[in-house]
């Protein structure tokens, strides 16, 4: 699976795991269809387990905005996003950024991009200083 692919359905999870009692892999089977992927894989559980440190960064990101006020799709594109920039950090900021933006363009509506965008590039600016 490509990463593109990957971070779709690691979305589409952590989507779901927000929304039901589903253990995670209740969920990953849900939304895998048995394939194995330990991009995908990594990207749901480090998320999942990071989730309070996620949480506390944005927070510190969000102006005018609390992360609950926020739209579920958006807060779980943001989510995934910075467990990529602070944890991972094998793919570039911006490779990440971008693909964060298209998840919006795809799954949230047309101020979503916008909004993830202002708020990952607080998060660029960081980590190229």
């Amino acid at each position: 699976m490509k990463r593109r692919e990957a971070r779709e359905k690691a979305l589409q999870t952590l989507f779901q795991l927000e929304n039901t009692e589903l253990t995670i892999e209740e969920a990953m089977s849900h939304v895998l269809d048995g394939d194995n992927d330990s991009f995908y894989e990594k990207l749901v559980r480090g998320t999942t387990e990071q989730l309070a440190q996620i949480d506390e960064s944005l927070k510190t990101k969000l102006e005018n905005w609390s992360l609950d006020r926020l739209p579920k799709i958006e807060r779980t594109v943001l989510r995934l996003a910075v467990y990529e920039l602070l944890f991972m950090q094998d793919a570039p900021s911006k490779v990440v950024m971008n693909e964060a933006i298209e998840l919006c363009k795809t799954f949230g509506d047309e101020k979503s991009s916008k909004f993830v965008n202002g708020v990952l590039s607080k998060y660029t600016v960081e980590t190229s200083n």
